[in-house]
């Protein structure tokens, strides 16, 4: 038998595709999934932040937002700094990003300008996932969700992110402005960040908080500089922890497909 008659006859699934590409005017990298919007900050971020960029097994483009300080994002979301939020948006979608997502979660408040400014997904806020996190548990249960400044906290933070009537009402929300390594490294921005102190105080508070309501069934971390603490809490409660980085590469994945391998 001639062994060529056994080869399957080529098709879509086998045959390769014909390599032909055409370059965008203006841009200046290629394969990249997730463009980073970054605000103004004096902070050294660690592998697990969501700006250091070897967090990540993919390639990462960030854009800093100018007149973005933590203060007027987190303090106040001022109002005035939507157009730099847009126009940085559409500088990264310009260069090829296929999914747009930032490294505050209050810039949240944001969200709805920025979604409709560019045609590809946005996903400014981590506290997105808050939602459908909710909902995964029954109605008797709560999620706990850890903040860098709960007094921060507003409508104009809540409502874009869908975080609203029932939802909110089985939010526990947490700051954790009150903690003296995490304010220094993070909000007041000292230039120095004590890993070790952040993880141990981020640590008493969900275990805190797990004792005062028994009913919290899973923690969400809102902060981008949070995820490096993730193991740590479900190490010490036991429960499910949701960051922002398994946003980041649910995301990823939804938009860079790659076809399953294996056998049947």
């Amino acid at each position: 038998m001639n062994p060529d008659t056994l080869a399957p006859p080529p098709n879509a699934a086998t045959a390769p595709a014909h390599r032909r590409f055409k370059a965008t005017e203006g841009q200046v990298a290629y394969g990249i999934s997730i463009g980073i919007l970054m605000l103004e900050a004096n902070v050294p971020f660690v592998p697990g932040d969501v700006g250091n960029a070897s967090t990540y097994d993919f390639p990462v483009q960030y854009r800093l937002v100018p007149e973005a300080s933590g203060e007027a994002v987190v303090s106040r979301q001022d109002p005035a700094l939507t157009p730099f939020f847009v126009e940085a948006a559409e500088e990264l979608e310009a260069q090829g990003v296929r999914a747009i997502t930032s490294d505050c979660a209050y810039v949240g408040a944001y969200q709805e300008a920025i979604a409709e400014a560019v045609d590809i997904p946005v996903f400014i806020s981590s506290l997105l996932q808050v939602p459908m996190l909710v909902s995964m548990f029954a109605p008797s249960r709560k999620l706990a969700v850890l903040v860098a400044n709960g007094a921060s906290v507003s409508d104009r933070l809540l409502e874009p992110v869908g975080i609203v009537g029932k939802v909110r009402d089985r939010c526990v929300i947490r700051g954790l402005e009150d903690k003296e390594a995490f304010t220094s490294a993070l909000l007041a921005e000292s230039g120095e960040l004590d890993q070790d102190a952040i993880e141990a105080e981020i640590v008493e508070t969900a275990v805190q908080m797990v004792a005062e309501d028994p009913s919290i069934a899973a923690f969400h971390f809102e902060c981008s500089a949070m995820p490096p603490y993730s193991a740590a809490v479900q190490a010490a409660t036991g429960l499910p922890t949701f960051d922002w980085i398994g946003f980041i590469n649910y995301v990823h994945h939804a938009v860079v497909r790659r076809p399953y391998h294996g056998f049947i």
